[in-house]
C-alpha cells in the first residue's frame, strides 16, 4: 500500500512495489520523486525527516531529515549583517539533508539500487510532465516570492508568467544533478556505493558550486559544513495509549506534540464523549495548548537541549498536566502578535508499508518561495533556517552547527502482540501534529475506518507562535471546519475559545495521508489499508 501527495508520485512508488522493491525502496522513490514533481511543495536540497520500521521490528527509527547551520554563523553576526532580520533565500539556509536522509535510509533498511530507484525521477525531470491545475495555481501563488531570482524563474515561469494546466514542466538541471549522482554509485560492496552517491553530493562539485552560490548571495554555509554532514538516526520517541504504542520523529521537529498530546487525552473519557463533541474537542485544544508551550520551553536540536527531553513524556508529568484542565479554556499571555504577512511555506508527504510488516513515512519539504534555486543544479539550499529563532534566551535560537526546529514529521503506530500497526504523514505546518492526532483518534477510539477518518471535520489551534519567522501568535484562536454542528461550534466559544471558521475541506487544515495494516472488524483479520485527504492532492493504491 503507497499513498501520496501526489497521484504521480504514488504510481512510482506503486510501480517500484510491483517490480519487487519493499516498502522502503518505494518510499524513497517517492522521496525523490517528490523533489520533481512538487516543486511547490519540497525541494532536493530542502528537508526529509523519516520514520522506518523494519518488518518484525518493535523499534521504529526516526531520521531526522534536516540539515545545520553553517559553522560560521553567530547569532550576534547574523543580527548585525541582517539589522535584526530574518530574511529569505541564502542568508537562511542551512544544509541541504534530504539527499543523505533518503540515501542513509536505502542503505539501511532498504533493498534497490540507487540507480533503479532515481530512474523515474530522472525521467520526469528531464522529459517533463504536465502540470495538474492544483500545482499551477501553487506555481503561480509562490511565483509572487519566487519571481525574484532569475534561477527560479527561469525554470517555473519559463514562458515569463505563470504555467497553465497542462503545459509541461522541464527542469533539466535537476535531471542533471540526480544523472550525476546515479552515475557515482561505484564500489564492490552496497554500502560503498551508496557512501559514493551521498560523496557526490556533499564532497564533491555539486558541493562546491552549492556553496559558492551560497556565499555569493548572503549564505553562510561552508564546504566543511557539507562534507562532515550526516543525519541523526535515532531510536523514535514513543509513548503508549491504550492498547497503541505511537513513536514520531524526534524533538528537533514538532512530532512529540502528537505524544504529549494523547498522553494529556489518556485521562479523559474521549470514547464517552463521542466523535466532534464539544466535550472531547475542548479536551483535545487545551491538551493541544499544553503540549506547544512545551514545544516552545523545550524542543529544540537534542544535541543543544537544556533539559531532558524525554522527561516531557513521563506518564507522571502528563497525568499532571491533564489534571490543570477545566471546563473553560486556558489563557495565556499574547506573543509577539500577528506580525507581518511572509509567503506561505509548504509541505508533502507520503507512506508506504508492505504485507513483509516495512513501514516508512517521508516528509520532504522546502518550497519554491523559500530560496533561490542554484543555476546549473536545479535545487535550491535549504531554507529551514526560517523556523530558528534570533531572541538568544530561546531554545530553538540559531547558533552554528545547530538544526533548526522544523515542522514536518510522521507518526508510525503498533499494536504490540499482533502485526498490526499504521503510518501517518501530513503536511500543514503547525496544523501537521494536531490534523494526525486527531484522524488517529477517529481510528483508535472512535471507531472509524481509514478514509472516514481522514475526511472527518477538523479543527486546530493557533494559540502559539507560528513555527516561521516572524512567528505571528493568536491565543486563543481555533479554526473549525464548517461541517462541525453550530451546538458545537457555540458551545466551544462559550468555553472561551475564538472561533474563526474554515470553509469544508479546507487546505490548510493538512493532508493526511494514512498506510498501514489494521483490522476492520472482518472475520478474515488485518488487511492492508490506505487513506487520502481529499482537502489536498493525496493518492493512494495498493495490491
Amino acid at each position: 500500500m503507497v499513498v501520496a501527495g501526489h497521484p504521480l508520485v504514488a504510481q512510482i512508488m506503486a510501480d517500484v512495489m510491483a517490480r519487487g522493491g519493499t516498502a522502503v525502496d518505494a518510499g524513497i522513490a517517492g522521496g525523490f520523486a517528490s523533489a520533481v514533481i512538487q516543486p511547490d511543495m519540497c525541494n532536493l536540497g530542502g528537508i526529509a525527516p523519516i520514520l522506518v520500521r523494519p518488518a518484525g521490528s518493535d523499534v521504529v527509527w526516526s531520521v531526522s531529515g534536516v540539515g545545520v547551520w553553517g559553522r560560521e554563523v553567530t547569532l550576534e553576526a547574523f543580527l548585525k549583517r541582517h539589522g535584526g532580520d530574518l530574511p529569505l533565500g541564502s542568508p537562511a539556509a542551512v544544509v541541504p539533508a534530504a539527499v543523505d536522509a533518503l540515501v542513509t535510509v536505502l542503505d539501511r533498511f532498504g533493498t534497490w539500487s540507487f540507480a533503479d530507484i532515481v530512474a523515474p525521477s530522472v525521467r520526469a525531470a528531464a522529459e517533463g510532465f504536465p502540470l495538474d491545475p492544483r500545482t499551477a495555481t501553487a506555481l503561480e501563488i509562490m511565483g509572487r516570492s519566487f519571481v525574484q531570482w532569475e534561477s527560479s524563474r527561469s525554470i517555473y515561469w519559463p514562458k515569463g508568467r505563470a504555467p497553465l494546466p497542462g503545459e509541461m514542466l522541464r527542469q533539466p538541471d535537476l535531471a542533471r544533478t540526480l544523472e550525476a549522482l546515479a552515475a557515482a554509485e561505484r564500489g564492490a560492496a552496497r554500502s560503498a556505493r551508496l557512501e559514493s552517491v551521498r560523496a557526490a553530493f556533499y564532497d564533491s562539485p555539486i558541493a562546491e558550486r552549492l556553496v559558492a552560490f551560497n556565499r555569493d548571495t548572503g549564505g553562510w554555509l561552508g564546504r566543511a559544513d557539507l562534507a562532515e554532514f550526516r543525519c541523526a538516526v535515532v531510536p523514535a520517541p514513543n509513548l503508549r495509549f491504550g492498547d497503541w504504542q505511537v513513536f514520531t520523529n524526534d524533538f528537533g521537529t514538532q512530532g512529540p506534540i502528537m505524544l504529549q498530546a494523547l498522553g494529556v487525552l489518556s485521562s479523559f473519557d474521549l470514547a464517552g464523549a463521542g466523535a466532534d463533541s464539544a466535550e472531547g474537542l475542548h479536551w483535545l485544544i487545551e491538551a493541544l495548548k499544553i503540549a506547544f508551550g512545551d514545544r516552545e520551553r523545550h524542543y529544540c536540536d537534542p544535541a543543544f537541549a537544556r533539559i531532558d527531553l524525554d522527561g516531557l513524556l513521563d506518564p507522571g508529568y502528563l497525568a499532571a498536566r491533564a489534571a490543570e484542565i477545566t471546563d473553560v479554556a486556558a489563557t495565556r499571555q499574547p506573543g509577539a502578535g500577528p506580525g507581518a504577512a511572509r509567503p506561505r511555506f509548504d509541505t508533502t508527504a507520503l507512506c508506504a508499508v508492505d504485507r513483509a510488516g516495512n513501514a516508512i513515512a517521508v516528509v520532504p519539504s522546502d518550497t519554491l518561495d523559500g530560496g533561490p534555486i542554484i543555476p546549473g543544479l536545479g535545487l535550491m539550499a535549504s531554507c529551514r533556517g526560517v523556523q530558528s529563532r534570533l531572541r538568544p534566551d530561546d531554545v530553538n535560537v540559531l547558533a552554528p552547527g545547530k538544526r533548526p526546529r522544523i515542522t514536518p514529521a510522521a507518526a508510525l503506530a503498533l499494536l504490540p502482540g499482533t502485526d498490526e500497526f499504521m503510518t501517518l504523514t501530513c503536511p500543514g505546518g503547525d496544523v501537521i501534529v494536531q490534523a494526525m492526532v486527531q484522524v488517529f483518534l477517529n481510528c483508535t477510539v472512535h471507531g472509524m475506518q481509514p478514509q472516514p477518518a481522514v475526511e472527518a471535520p477538523r479543527v486546530a489551534s493557533f494559540s502559539f507562535p507560528n513555527s516561521f519567522y516572524p512567528n505571528p501568535d493568536f491565543p486563543g484562536r481555533v479554526d473549525a471546519e464548517a461541517r462541525l454542528p453550530p451546538d458545537v461550534r457555540a458551545d466551544l466559544g462559550r468555553r472561551g475559545h475564538q472561533l474563526h471558521p474554515w470553509p469544508d475541506f479546507e487546505f490548510d487544515a493538512g493532508g493526511v495521508l494514512l498506510a498501514g495494516r489494521v483490522g476492520l472488524g472482518g472475520a478474515d483479520g488485518p488487511i492492508l489499508v490506505g487513506a487520502a485527504d481529499p482537502r489536498r492532492s493525496g493518492y493512494g493504491t495498493g495490491r
